[in-house]
């Protein structure tokens, strides 16, 4: 049985008398982008690719939005890399493609500004365990005071990016975890992402790019 965007897809086809190969080219998709979707291979795609589906299938591009606005569709969001819970990251995030290193289908709708990281280490057990997917704000929307005694997402002036209990010191910004015998700090904060949602990871799908995450990034235990 076809999913809702499945059965957009294939009957405005029909209505054009198209192949699903010439209309992704007309519109600059790769070549298999509409026929993935039609074979089920694609489930949904990132919300900066509507206008072009859209116009692969000659449809006004709100109208389209409104038509694949329904929580049967999972919505797509970047994994933008691992966040250390006691453990350093790589790539740093300068090295971090704006699209992302892959891709997770989330089992419900999400505004578009938000972002995915990965959970590994076991310093915040049992709140988050390994392969937990965080979602969380791209921008920070809050100041940082509004953080203090709540967990986030960070990344320090140095690069680091982590999922702690941030506190407010003597002498500065804190890091906490639930197993550290001492907080990290004091330290300078870049970026807090507020968290959305938490996920295991039964609940999401990962799509993977090329090579995926395990492939591109490499882990160093802090000490």
């Amino acid at each position: 049985m076809d999913n809702p965007l499945q059965k957009i897809v294939r009957s405005r086809l029909e209505d054009l008398e198209t192949n699903p190969f010439e209309a992704a080219k007309s519109a600059g998709l790769e070549r298999s982008f509409l026929n993935d979707i039609l074979i089920g291979k694609k489930l949904s795609f990132r919300t900066d690719k509507t206008e072009q589906v859209a116009r692969a299938l000659q449809l006004d591009p709100k109208d389209f939005a409104a038509l694949i606005a329904t929580p049967a569709i999972p919505r797509t969001v970047p994994i933008m890399g691992y966040l250390g819970a006691g453990a350093e990251v790589e790539p740093e995030f300068e090295q971090v493609p704006p699209e992302g290193l892959d891709h997770v289908d989330l089992p419900f709708p999400v505004p578009d500004e938000m972002i995915a990281f990965k959970v590994t280490g076991n310093s915040m057990l049992p709140v988050y365990r390994p392969d937990h997917i965080i979602i969380v704000y791209r921008e920070q929307r809050k100041p940082i005071e509004s953080f203090f005694g709540l967990e986030a997402a960070v990344r320090t002036t140095a690069g680091r990016r982590y999922i702690k209990t941030i506190e407010r010191g003597v002498g500065g910004i804190f890091l906490r975890s639930w197993n550290d015998i001492e907080p990290i700090g004091p330290v300078k904060l870049d970026w807090i992402g507020e968290i959305f949602a938490t996920l295991p990871p039964a609940a999401v799908k990962r799509i993977g790019q090329q090579g995926g995450i395990q492939g591109r990034l490499s882990l160093q235990r802090a000490g």
